[in-house]
């Protein structure tokens, strides 16, 4: 809603009364009135002016004393309706200000401001990362972007106020909205359709910004203490693992387009409506059950991983492994089969550890891995025992069937049956070809002589013809013997002519007075003005790993204008996290998302493609960037060079060093 600055009129101070009123209003609205404890070593008026003093720090949380308020109008809705409403600033003791609540249709919203200090004033609802930026652009939730799910909040009704975190920090609202279904009675949330949550206000839009000392809004923080429990968040990152994709339907809204992948069983596909009359008497699989899915599975991504890159070191595994790596390509893709009815338990919370944390903490306790706490609130594997018993026996079982629905898009799904389990679950893992892998690049550059340099070159030049740099040298000395225009004294001196003062000394460059004034001019100096004078342009060809001939997609016309280079950029994002961008990769025939997945798995961290800000051109293929996170400049550069790119072909910018004073 406040995607565009909206207009607000002068702030003027709340009185006291009427703050009063307003957070009574706020607190009978949200529920929140303290409930204070009964003391019976308290007497009557004591246990009275208890929960008064309880109601008045309530009041000042919620509403500070100083706070001002005023009116301000804005624009919502794809028909830009004009919605007006009052926005309520104050300060809190060692912060700046900052709008705090604003009140819109009888409705009064906190702001993420409010949230960060006000853990649990509104139900919390989860939603993948990638859906978080999207959601921050404006768009609402969709139904299946609900993660973390069923059940959902009990006061996640229709109407009701929310907040909305990503998964990847759970403990951390990022976005305000509304309610437009009762999630809280949602049963399943993929294959569902329609708006789930209206979004109101974000980190980021005009309103967090809003400020009268013209500071830039607070950045967001990394963890806040009683807005998500800690097992849950763990719990939270491993349902990570499923891939998703973004889909804006049903009026830009934000989806998931599919769920994660389940595993099928192993004979014919069952449709989605269909109910097995024996259904009911399939016996549901143990606690003890799920745990060795798990744990096989877990045998079966490190089997694979050793029968696959044998030759690698540690096999190809990169340490530390995350929590939500691990789930995503050790787990989940190597679940093993069994009735549909039974797969769809295949849950890391349905197993007696709850979450991924305990799960990898169980793996040390046998120490086939080690690990090592991260931050304080995630588990890292650090080194696995190829050498251990139980990896060492462990025997490949068949895989389950592919559900097959949609499943283009899937990344993590598991294999056919068709195929056998090593190159099924290569195929999962890998996410497909990367047929940038091993090509050879070549980049040419050429020159086009201007017109007023024409007569320098062969009398068959048009203004069309292209030179490489070693032509033109080669055409310019013949042209220097031609007019005899070597100097008697000192040949690497050049005499100057008509032509070469006015077409290439034209008074563009400081030195041309002096060159001019003297008669005579460098060799080399010479040829680097001609260059210079030139238009220039490029052709990138590339030689296929597969045939060692050029693809039908080289770029074979050269192009006007300088070679592009591929960018990497390190800089800081909010506060003191490190992030890696990298663009520029089209015109290296390297396809952005294949090299993303390698760059997640090489990294141990999270990636993201998206279009590039300002890259796109109208009528033009988009223009993506990746983006990773951590200074991981030298990774990227490797796997570029394993596309052919050489080094001179990058530009490096690290914005991370603070400027000297």
């Amino acid at each position: 809603m406040f995607k565009k600055k909206p207009t607000v009129k002068p702030l003027a101070p709340l009185r006291s009364s009427d703050r009063r009123r307003t957070a009574d209003q706020i607190i009978a609205e949200y529920d929140l009135r303290p409930s204070a404890g009964q003391d019976d070593s308290l007497s009557a008026e004591e246990q009275k002016a208890a929960a008064t003093a309880q109601l008045s720090s309530l009041r000042n949380s919620l509403l500070p004393d100083n706070v001002q308020s005023a009116r301000f109008t804005t624009t919502h809705g794809p028909d830009l309706k004009q919605v007006s409403g009052t926005v309520y600033v104050g300060i809190h003791p060692g912060e700046e200000q900052r709008v705090l609540w604003f009140k819109m249709e009888d409705c009064m919203y906190p702001t993420v401001y409010t949230l960060w200090r006000n853990p649990g004033i509104v139900p919390l609802l989860l939603t993948p990362g990638v859906v978080v930026k999207k959601l921050q652009g404006g768009a609402d939730l969709m139904t299946p972007g609900l993660a973390n799910g069923p059940p959902f909040p009990e006061k996640a009704k229709k109407g009701a106020v929310v907040a909305v975190a990503s998964i990847e920090s759970p403990s951390v609202p990022v976005v305000v909205g509304r309610c437009e279904i009762d999630v809280s009675a949602l049963g399943e949330v993929y294959g569902s359709k329609g708006h789930a949550v209206q979004t109101v206000h974000w980190a980021g839009d005009e309103i967090w910004a809003y400020s009268t000392s013209g500071k830039a809004g607070q950045s967001t923080p990394d963890h806040i203490i009683g807005w998500w429990d800690e097992d849950d968040e763990d719990e939270a990152l491993a349902n990570r693992a499923a891939g998703a994709t973004l889909d804006d339907k049903d009026g830009g809204g934000v989806a998931l387009d599919e769920a994660p992948v389940s595993v099928k069983g192993t004979g014919e596909d069952i449709a989605a409506d269909e109910e097995s009359d024996t259904a009911s008497q399939i016996p549901p699989l143990t606690t003890k059950e799920i745990d060795d899915a798990f744990r096989k599975a877990f045998l079966y991504g490190i089997h694979h991983h050793m029968t696959t890159n044998s030759k690698q070191p540690n096999y190809g595994i990169v340490f530390p492994l995350s929590q939500s790596h691990v789930m995503a390509n050790f787990v989940q893709p190597f679940l093993p089969g069994y009735m549909p009815e039974q797969a769809n338990q295949l849950q890391i919370k349905k197993t007696s550890y709850k979450n991924i944390r305990k799960f990898i903490k169980s793996l040390d306790k046998e120490k086939m891995i080690r690990s090592k706490e991260r931050d304080g609130n995630e588990t890292t594997i650090i080194d696995i025992d190829f050498d251990d018993k139980a990896i060492k026996d462990f025997k490949p079982y068949r895989l389950p069937r592919k559900d097959t629905s949609g499943a283009s898009s899937s990344k993590a799904a598991a294999p056919d049956n068709s195929t056998t389990a090593s190159a099924a679950a290569t195929a999962a893992t890998q996410g497909g070809a990367d047929e940038s892998l091993g090509q050879k690049l070549e980049r040419k550059e050429f020159y086009k002589p201007r017109d007023r340099l024409l007569p320098l070159f062969p009398s068959t030049t048009t203004p069309s013809t292209l030179f490489t740099a070693a032509e033109i040298k080669s055409h310019i000395t013949t042209y220097i013997e031609s007019q005899s225009l070597v100097s008697t004294t000192n040949k690497r001196q050049i005499k100057l002519d008509a032509h070469l003062a006015n077409a290439v000394f034209d008074g563009t460059s400081p030195l041309d007075k002096e060159v001019l004034a003297k008669g005579t001019v460098p060799r080399d100096a010479l040829f680097d003005r001609v260059l210079a004078a030139c238009a220039p342009h490029y052709a990138i060809t590339r030689v296929s790993p597969k045939n060692d001939s050029f693809s039908s997609t080289t770029t074979t016309k050269p192009k006007p204008g300088s070679p592009p280079r591929i960018r990497i950029t390190t800089e800081t994002r909010s506060g003191n996290k490190t992030a890696t961008r990298v663009s520029g990769l089209e015109a290296y025939h390297i396809s952005a998302q294949p090299l993303a997945d390698e760059l997640r798995k090489a990294c141990a961290g999270a990636t993201s493609v998206e279009p590039l800000v300002g890259g796109n051109q109208k009528g033009k293929a988009p223009v993506m960037e990746i983006m990773v996170q951590g200074p991981q400049r030298d990774v990227v550069l490797k796997a570029l060079e394993r596309r052919g790119v050489r080094g001179q072909w990058v530009e490096v910018v690290d914005k991370t060093k603070k400027a000297k004073r």
